[in-house]
């Protein structure tokens, strides 16, 4: 460029002398060897065109203020795009991981009984298992109770379960042998919560009181009957783990009085958005007897709160991009009225207006992309160290940043959704690219003849 300028500082007042050009008048090209004709309609840029487009992006020593505006519009996309994707992530990951754990001890649905006994429940877990949809169905018991462990006295909730999803449970045992608990054996599972609230270890008798007890002359008398704990297992729900009592069913019905009836029916299905399609015949033929509550029923005032939350917060980092993209357009305002004397004597040589507008848009565009790659790489990285991150926050600043009281679940979980993602990059690049039109336009439309005048 500054070999151009050389070129053409000694011709520049004859072809600015109003005498020479009418200022109303287009200005011809130059009849030269290195005139520089673009007449191509496509959007790849020629040589000359990206050689230009580099030499912008890196500006000069004199440029440095321009240099200093680039960096943080790339470093503004980063964070936003960045942050997008954090956020989703992370709110994605928390409804996925709560839906999985609370699917994983209640299923998708309940079918739970007037009166909390099931009559004739054999028959009515097979009408339930052949409903199409269905993936799986078993039965259950469950109930508010209290137990007590060393003078300390906690409200627990007795599950009482088939020997095969005991057995599924399993692999969340963090120490115990869940399969010593067998019909008739006197021994459950907690959970680790409630093993820590009452002082309770593998081996240690705990006593369950079932205040419906047995009528005597005296009155009734709350049973209550010791259990050996043989393992303690971790949900990873608070609320759960801290409440929970699993021990074989049999057990369950000796304990609450129930004979042989149970109080619930847990089903699985295929598709756990529309498992109230699925199991709707199993409502009608049941009705009367029994309802049927599912996990968006059980939990909806949770998940309506969770996606509230994520479409908000998408919604407001939304302006963090349009924040960078203004920052892309500021920068190229600059870019184009430092360059105006250059713009002048390309277009003098032969430079169309198009080939103008696609360098400062390759330009601005090209640090919208910069930021949009930093900011998934920044993104992922933060994912990958969310939960030493948190940590350290939290020894740092001494608050507890994800206390599980409050946020159900004992770490902080993300998932990434691919087709959000695409939706983040999109959006980045679509505003970076909005954002340069200005500037590219603002630079083809110069006027050489008033730039040059007086050179």
């Amino acid at each position: 460029m500054a070999m151009l300028q050389r070129d053409y500082k000694a011709s520049a007042t004859s072809y600015a002398n109003p005498r020479t050009i009418s200022l109303h008048g287009k200005l011809r090209l130059l009849k030269r060897p290195y005139a520089i004709i673009s007449n191509k309609s496509s959007i790849i840029l020629s040589p000359f065109e990206w050689t230009i487009a580099k030499r912008y992006l890196l500006p000069g020593r004199g440029e440095a203020f321009i240099a200093l505006v680039a960096s943080i519009s790339i470093g503004v996309v980063m964070l936003s795009v960045a942050m997008l994707v954090i956020v989703m992530s992370v709110m994605n990951g928390f409804r996925a991981e709560l839906l999985d754990k609370i699917v994983g001890l209640n299923g998708h649905a309940i079918v739970q009984a007037y009166g909390g006994r099931l009559d004739d429940w054999e028959n009515v877990l097979q009408e339930v298992r052949q409903t199409p949809g269905v993936v799986e169905a078993s039965p259950l018991i469950e109930q508010p109770l209290l137990t007590s462990f060393n003078g300390r006295v906690e409200a627990i909730l007795v599950r009482g379960n088939t020997a095969e999803d005991i057995r599924e449970l399993g692999e969340k045992v963090v120490s115990g042998n869940i399969d010593r608990l067998e019909p008739g054996s006197s021994q459950v599972a907690i959970g680790v919560r409630l093993a820590e609230n009452i002082g309770a270890r593998v081996g240690d008798t705990i006593t369950i009181i079932n205040p419906q007890g047995r009528s005597t002359p005296f009155g009734t008398v709350p049973r209550q009957i010791g259990y050996e704990v043989a393992a303690i297992f971790e949900v990873g729900i608070y609320d759960y783990d801290g409440a929970f009592v699993v021990m074989p069913m049999q057990d369950a019905q000796t304990l609450l009085l129930l004979d042989n009836t149970i109080g619930m029916i847990e089903v699985t299905v295929s598709d756990p958005d529309e498992v109230g399609e699925i199991l709707a015949p199993v409502q009608q033929k049941l009705a009367g007897r029994a309802v049927i509550a599912d996990w968006k029923t059980i939990n909806s005032t949770l998940f309506e709160a969770l996606q509230v939350e994520r479409v908000a917060m998408a919604f407001a980092l939304s302006f963090m991009v349009l924040v960078a993209a203004f920052n892309i357009l500021s920068s190229l305002v600059m870019l184009v009225r430092a360059k105006t004397r250059d713009i002048a004597i390309m277009r003098t040589m032969g430079a169309t207006r198009k080939s103008l507008v696609k360098i400062f848009v390759t330009t601005g565009f090209t640090v919208g992309a910069i930021g949009t790659v930093a900011g998934l790489i920044f993104g992922f990285i933060v994912l990958f160290f969310r939960q030493p991150i948190v940590e350290f926050i939290s020894w740092a600043t001494g608050q507890d940043l994800w206390d599980p009281q409050v946020r159900f679940l004992t770490t902080l979980p993300a998932k990434t959704d691919p087709v959000e993602i695409a939706l983040i990059v999109t959006l980045a690049l679509v505003l970076s690219f909005l954002a340069t039109l200005y500037p590219a336009l603002k630079a083809a439309s110069t006027d050489p003849v008033q730039v040059l005048r007086y050179e």
